[in-house]
Order: C-alpha cells, then structure tokens, then sequence
C-alpha cells in the first residue's frame, strides 16, 4: 500500500526525484502499512548535513499503545548517501526549489520508503493551466469512450 500526497503535483513542478529510507519505531511500520499516515502537510529540510521529514502524520498504532511515540507528527530523519545530501544542499541554497514528499512505499525487501522531489512552486495561473489541461484531457476521453 502507498501514501500519496495527492496535493503535490497540483502544488508544485517536480523536477527531480529520489527515494530515501526513513527511520521508523515498529509501531509506527505497522501504521504505515495498514495505510494510516498522511502526508499533505508534510515537507523535508536539510539541517546539520540530514534530511528530515517534518509534518508526516502518522496514526498510532492501537494494539502497540505502549510503543507507540508520544507526538504523531513528529519529525522523522531520512536516509539518503552523503553525496546526494550535499547536492540537495546546493541546490536548495542557490536556487528558490523545495523538498517535497510525495509518497511512501515498501520496496522488494520490505523497507519504508519516501520518494521525494526537488520541486518548483507554481503560480496561480500555471494551476488554472494544469486544471484546464486535465478537463480538455477528460472530455476527450469521455468523446473517445463513447464513438
């Protein structure tokens, strides 16, 4: 199961993408993959050479209470090389770019997964644009359908 955010792409120009592990509590794995976590007012910042995700909500697992963290929303470090940190850095710093979480997965050996994007924001009028775009795309589908 995978936790989308869904307001991401409506939001922003993703321009790159990564994938980064995260550091999670068991309770917390087992949230996740019962798909209770949101990730809408989430976002990533680079501090100390670390990547860390703050504003994920994720809903403590009931039959775990005792386990569970105190703070749902608390922030949770990402694992990514040292490399790609640095590189994140730089192009944090120099251009007017954003780290934003747009979903998580469980890979092949069954680990946590956030894919994040190195992201522009969007104007006003380029967010009419892309609501246009998809409505044109719709109705000629919908004409398609039925012929």
């Amino acid at each position: 199961m995978a936790i989308l955010n869904r307001k991401a792409h409506h939001e922003y120009y993703m321009l790159e993408t990564f994938e980064a592990g995260i550091i999670l509590t068991g309770p917390e794995v087992k949230s996740l993959r019962a798909g209770h976590a949101n990730l809408t007012q989430a976002h990533c910042i680079v501090k100390n050479n670390r990547v860390i995700l703050v504003g994920c909500h994720i809903q403590p697992y009931k039959p775990a209470c005792r386990e569970n963290p105190v703070d749902p929303a608390r922030t949770r470090q990402l694992l990514l090389h040292q490399k790609e940190i640095s590189r994140l850095m730089g192009k944090l710093n120099e251009r007017g770019l954003t780290l934003v979480p747009l979903k998580i997965i469980f890979n092949h050996r069954n680990y946590a997964k956030l894919q994040l994007a190195l992201a522009r924001g969007k104007k006003l009028h380029d967010k009419r644009a892309t609501i246009k775009e998809r409505d044109v795309k719709r109705d000629l589908a919908r004409d398609y359908k039925l012929r």
